[in-house]
C-alpha cells in the first residue's frame, strides 16, 4: 500500500489507536506476559500510535510500554494526557512526546498529530492519566492548537461519542475555525463514523483487529491561512475492511502468491515458533455448541452469560471450609471479550474469550436481604453508583457503554421483540451466500462496510449476573457469603451501602478462593467438556 501510494503520489498514514496487549495467548500465556509479542509487534511499520486502557491496567504493562514499545517507536509514539512514574527515581515524566509536526512524504502537507487516552481512572499507580478537559488549558496545548496545519490528526483510545474527543474539537475549532480534522478513536469496540462539522471527521474501526479501518481525505487545501473562506470543504471517505486475505488481496491488486513479503514471511515465523512455544493449540476440551455474547438475549440456554451463571460459577464458586453457606456470585459481563464456538477449546481461546487476571473475592455472612439487592442496583441504579465515583457503564462490555444511535436502537429494537427484517441495517438478505458479520450504520450512511454481510442481531445485556448458590430449598438464608470477581470491587462496596448492608469497606474484603477466573474456565472445561471434536 505504500508502494502504491508513492507511485500515485499519494499520502498513507498508518495509525494505531491503542490497546496492543491482552487477549490472546501470544502476549497472556507467556511468563512474563508479552515475552514474544513485544518483539513481533515491533516488526510492524506505524506512523503514529498511542496508548490504549489494556496497557496501563498493571505496573509490569506499564513499564514494558514505556521502556519498550516507546522506544521502538520514538518520535511516533504520542501521550497526550499521559505520564509515566519511575519508581527508582520517583520522576514523572510524560509516557512520549506530547503532539508532533511532520510533512507527508509524497504531497508535502503539514501535520500536527496528538495521541489521547479517553478519562481513565483504573491504571496503575507508576501511570498518571490527565482528564482531557485539564490538559487543553495547558501551554504546550494551546500552543500546538494555533499552529496553522494542513491537517490535525487527532488519534485516541477514545470512543466516538464519548466526550473527549469533543472537548478536543471544541478546543481545536476555537483558534482554527477552518482547518480539517482527522480523529481516528478506538476503545468502544464498534465500527463508527461521526461528523463533528463538515471538515472534522472521525473513524472507530471496530475491536480485536478484526477491522481495518479506512479513512480517505480529497482536496485538503496547502497553506490553510490563505483565502479561507474560499477554500473547499475536504471530501471525507471511509470504508471498513475486514481483516482477512481475501480483503487484503483485493485492495492492494494481489494473490496468494504475489502477496507475502520476506518480512511478512519472517514475522509468521516468529508468530508459529511463539505459538508452539507457548503451546497455544493445547485443547481444553470441545465445547457442545456455540454460546454467543450478544447474539442472543442473557437468560437464553444460547447465551455464555447463561452458562456462566447457571453452571459455571455454581461449580467454581466453593471452598471447603465454607461448602456449607448460601452464596451469590456476581460477575460483571465486561469480563467476557469473545463467544465460544462449538468445536475445540484451546488454550489460546481461553485468552481470547476471558483476557483478564481477575480472581474471586467476597464479604463472609452479609445479610441476604440487603446482598439480594445488590445486582439490580449494578444493573439499574447507574446514576447512583457514579455519584459516587464507581460509573456502571465500564462493568459492560465497551460496545455498550457508548453506543451509536443505531444500536440504541437496535436494542430498543430487540427489547420489543420485532421482526428481525425490521431490524436490518440493510437489505441484502435475499442475496445468496452472505455470511453473518458487521452490517454498520454510522454519521455517513450504511454504505461503509467493505464486505456485504447478512446482519446479526444485537442483544443489550446487563452490567452484571449473578448466581445463587447453595440455597436453602425453603425460603431465604439469614446471610450469605457475598462472592464477586475483584475488579468489581469498586462499585460492590457503595451497591451494599446502598442496599442497606451497612458499612461495609475494602477492608472486609477477603479471597474466596485462589486462582484467576480465566483459570478455572479452563479447568472447567477440562473436566466437562471433553470428546471427539
Amino acid at each position: 500500500m505504500r508502494k502504491q501510494a508513492d507511485e500515485q503520489g499519494s499520502d498513507l498514514l498508518v495509525i494505531d489507536t491503542g490497546d496492543r496487549i491482552e487477549g490472546n495467548g501470544l502476549y497472556d500465556a507467556s511468563s512474563p506476559k508479552g515475552l514474544f509479542q513485544y518483539d513481533i509487534y515491533a516488526e510492524a511499520d506505524v506512523d503514529i500510535l498511542c496508548t490504549g486502557n489494556h496497557e496501563l491496567y498493571k505496573a509490569y504493562s506499564a513499564d514494558m510500554e514505556h521502556n519498550t514499545t516507546v522506544p521502538n517507536y520514538r518520535g511516533k509514539y504520542l501521550a497526550s494526557n499521559l505520564d509515566y512514574i519511575d519508581f527508582k527515581t520517583g520522576d514523572r515524566v510524560p509516557q512520549a512526546q506530547r503532539y508532533k509536526k511532520f510533512k507527508t512524504k509524497n504531497q508535502g502537507f503539514e501535520i500536527v498529530a496528538f495521541g489521547f487516552l479517553f478519562d481513565f481512572t483504573g491504571n496503575a499507580n507508576n501511570t498518571v492519566v490527565q482528564p482531557v478537559e485539564d490538559t487543553i488549558k495547558e501551554d504546550w496545548f494551546q500552543e500546538a492548537i494555533r499552529e496553522k496545519p494542513d491537517l490535525f490528526v487527532v488519534i485516541g483510545h477514545v470512543g466516538l461519542r464519548m466526550e473527549e474527543f469533543k472537548v478536543i474539537f471544541t478546543a481545536i475549532r476555537k483558534q482554527n475555525w477552518h482547518i480539517p480534522i482527522a480523529f481516528f478513536g478506538g476503545h468502544a469496540h464498534v465500527r463508527d463514523t461521526v461528523q463533528y462539522d463538515s471538515k472534522a471527521f472521525a473513524i472507530a474501526s471496530g475491536r480485536y483487529f478484526e477491522t481495518i479501518g479506512w479513512m480517505s481525505i480529497d482536496g485538503i487545501s496547502k497553506g490553510s491561512t490563505k483565502e479561507v473562506e474560499a477554500a473547499a470543504s475536504p471530501t471525507f471517505t471511509r470504508r471498513y475492511i475486514d481483516n482477512n486475505l481475501y480483503g487484503l488481496h483485493h485492495h492492494t491488486g494481489l494473490n496468494q502468491s504475489t502477496f507475502p513479503t520476506a518480512d511478512g514471511k519472517r514475522v509468521t515465523q516468529m508468530i508459529t515458533r511463539a505459538r508452539k512455544a507457548l503451546q497455544l493449540d493445547y485443547k481444553f476440551g470441545c465445547a457442545p455448541k456455540t454460546l454467543w455474547m450478544t447474539r442472543t438475549k442473557h437468560t437464553d440456554e444460547d447465551s455464555i452469560y447463561y452458562w456462566i451463571s447457571n453452571q459455571l460459577l455454581p461449580d467454581i464458586i466453593t471452598r471447603k471450609d465454607r461448602k456449607d453457606k448460601a452464596r451469590l456470585a456476581i460477575f460483571n459481563t465486561g469480563g467476557i471479550r469473545f463467544d465460544i464456538f462449538k468445536g475445540g477449546f484451546t488454550r489460546d481461546s481461553t485468552y481470547a474469550v476471558s483476557p483478564f487476571t481477575s480472581g474471586f473475592s467476597y464479604i463472609p455472612d452479609v445479610p441476604y436481604k440487603a446482598a439480594s439487592k445488590v445486582i439490580d442496583l449494578l444493573n439499574s441504579a447507574g446514576r447512583i453508583l457514579a455519584e459516587n465515583g464507581a460509573d456502571v457503564r465500564f462493568l459492560a462490555m465497551p460496545e455498550q457503554a457508548f453506543p451509536a444511535p443505531a444500536m440504541k436502537a437496535m436494542f430498543e429494537a430487540n427489547k420489543e421483540g420485532e421482526d428481525e427484517k425490521r431490524l436490518e441495517l440493510r437489505g441484502f438478505l435475499d442475496k445468496p451466500d452472505l455470511t453473518s458479520g458487521y452490517t454498520t450504520k454510522d454519521d455517513i450512511g450504511t454504505d461503509g462496510d467493505d464486505t456485504i454481510h447478512e446482519p446479526v442481531k444485537f442483544y443489550e445485556q446487563p452490567n452484571c449476573i449473578q448466581a445463587e448458590i447453595n440455597m436453602p430449598a425453603k425460603g431465604d438464608p439469614e446471610t450469605v457469603d457475598f462472592v464477586f470477581l475483584d475488579f468489581i470491587q469498586p462499585w460492590i462496596i457503595p451497591a451494599l451501602k446502598f442496599a442497606g448492608a451497612g458499612d461495609y469497606s475494602d477492608a472486609d474484603v477477603q479471597r474466596y478462593i485462589d486462582g484467576t477466573f480465566t483459570y478455572h474456565m479452563a479447568q472447567w472445561i477440562s473436566k466437562n467438556w471433553q470428546g471427539d471434536c
